[in-house]
């Protein structure tokens, strides 16, 4: 059998979600000005954890775009937290570019930090993957996060997390009590596939966390909006990054044209009410989580079987006899990875996975012992259904998420709209910005 965790009080659920949605049509009456964002001079205070160097080199696009903003923000740390090849050293090479073009950008601002202190605060994060726990050591990155939350500041810390959320998930558990000072904007999608037992984590054991969890409203930042002519993403490279300074360089050789899929966490930012997520920014627009979204599997599934896309969905089988600590058994997805990894809990051997695609996922385990390797099957990845999502959670009352309501996609990439209608507005804007890198 399976089973989904799941709590619902309907009348509470309905009131809030009715409470919200006057909030959403308040705004857009009144043709909300975003008062509290860095561009009509409010200082947020900004952490950035990513994979940069990593996986997708969209990282390296969405540093130069928020290195060339440094002058409206108080950057406090840059946090190397990859999968895989990325380190510090990778941030520290698009603060070089930075070094090259501050000259250019001071004339502009004196506000652009010194490169020197923005090295300084670039710090190394989780290299191995944590245990099933979600939790490894302690890092320098994760030491960083709880020292810049725990300044004497009475403005939040808000950590914007590109890739794993290894770091933040370690910090959280190392000290509590920061949970409160953070405002987290989680890219997640395929990272959560990456990162799904720090998330687990992090879900089960701080749900009192202000969180937004964008697992595809980021891609509005390069799909749908207007496409044509200079907006268009290779065409706005060509036109207003290349040839623009050591950090448009930087920019074009990640990637020639727009991907930036990590950026939308400093636009909401830039232009957005910070401490509302439900109201419209150039970050996205979300609504709150709902409950429901973790599948636990207590016995093979059969192949109609399905889970909810974006979720958490768990495997905790009994543990067969003579299987022990000792022995190894992984679940590989379409063939894909990472692998899952069985871990021994008790009585039932968990393998924990996240579904960044709606479709039919297939798994086969590979085992050294012999009743395991080779089993096989599938599940359905699908949408909520959208009478589950108008029901807040209780368990989550600051957490929020995609808005799944179809009005508010791209294709198939919920919430996708709430920032590609913005497009040419924050790509004006980013031109203007990387204006600033060209020798006068």
């Amino acid at each position: 059998m399976y089973t989904y965790l799941s709590i619902a009080d309907p009348l509470s659920h309905r009131f809030r979600r009715f409470a919200v949605s006057l909030c959403i049509l308040a705004a857009m009456a009144s043709n909300l000005t975003a008062e509290d964002g860095a561009l009509a001079g409010v200082r947020h205070r900004v952490l950035v954890s990513s994979d940069i160097g990593g996986t997708d080199p969209d990282d390296v696009q969405s540093m130069v775009h928020l290195l060339v903003y440094a002058d409206v923000f108080d950057l406090e740390g840059l946090v190397s937290s990859p999968y895989g090849p990325g380190r510090k050293e990778h941030i520290l090479q698009v603060v070089d570019a930075y070094e090259q073009d501050f000259p250019q950008l001071s004339s502009h601002s004196a506000s652009y930090p010194e490169p020197d202190a923005v090295r300084a605060i670039c710090k190394q994060g989780a290299i191995d993957s944590p245990r099933a726990s979600g939790l490894g050591n302690p890092t320098e990155g994760s030491a960083w996060i709880i020292q810049c939350a725990k300044r004497d500041d009475d403005r939040p810390l808000h950590v914007l997390v590109w890739g794993g959320m290894e770091d933040l998930a370690q910090a959280l558990h190392d000290a509590p009590e920061i949970s409160p000072k953070l405002r987290v904007y989680w890219i997640g999608g395929p990272n959560k596939k990456w990162s799904v037992d720090a998330y687990n984590y992090v879900e089960q054991h701080h749900p009192q966390l202000w969180m937004i969890e964008a697992n595809a409203t980021y891609r509005g930042w390069f799909v749908g909006g207007n496409q044509k002519g200079e907006w268009n993403n290779r065409a706005f490279v060509t036109e207003h990054i290349a040839d623009h300074g050591a950090l448009g360089a930087a920019f074009v050789n990640a990637k020639g044209d727009i991907k930036m899929g990590d950026t939308p966490s400093v636009a909401r930012l830039l232009w957005g009410a910070s401490e509302d997520p439900t109201l419209p920014s150039w970050g996205g627009q979300f609504v709150p989580i709902w409950d429901g979204r973790k599948t636990i599997f207590e016995e093979w599934p059969q192949q109609s079987a399905s889970v909810e896309v974006f979720g958490v969905t768990e495997f905790a089988l009994p543990l067969p006899a003579g299987y022990t600590a000792t022995n190894t058994t992984s679940m590989v997805l379409n063939r894909g990875v990472p692998a899952s990894i069985g871990v021994v809990d008790g009585n039932v051997l968990r393998f924990r996975f996240s579904p960044r695609d709606a479709k039919t996922w297939s798994y086969v385990l590979r085992s050294d012992f012999d009743k395991l390797d080779g089993l096989s099957g599938k599940f359905d990845a699908v949408p909520p259904p959208l009478s589950r999502t108008r029901l807040p959670s209780n368990e989550h009352p600051n957490w929020w998420i995609d808005d799944p309501d179809p009005a508010a996609a791209v294709g198939v990439h919920p919430g996708a709209n709430s920032v590609s209608q913005w497009r040419e507005k924050y790509l004006h804007d980013f031109a203007q910005r990387m204006d600033r890198c060209k020798l006068n």
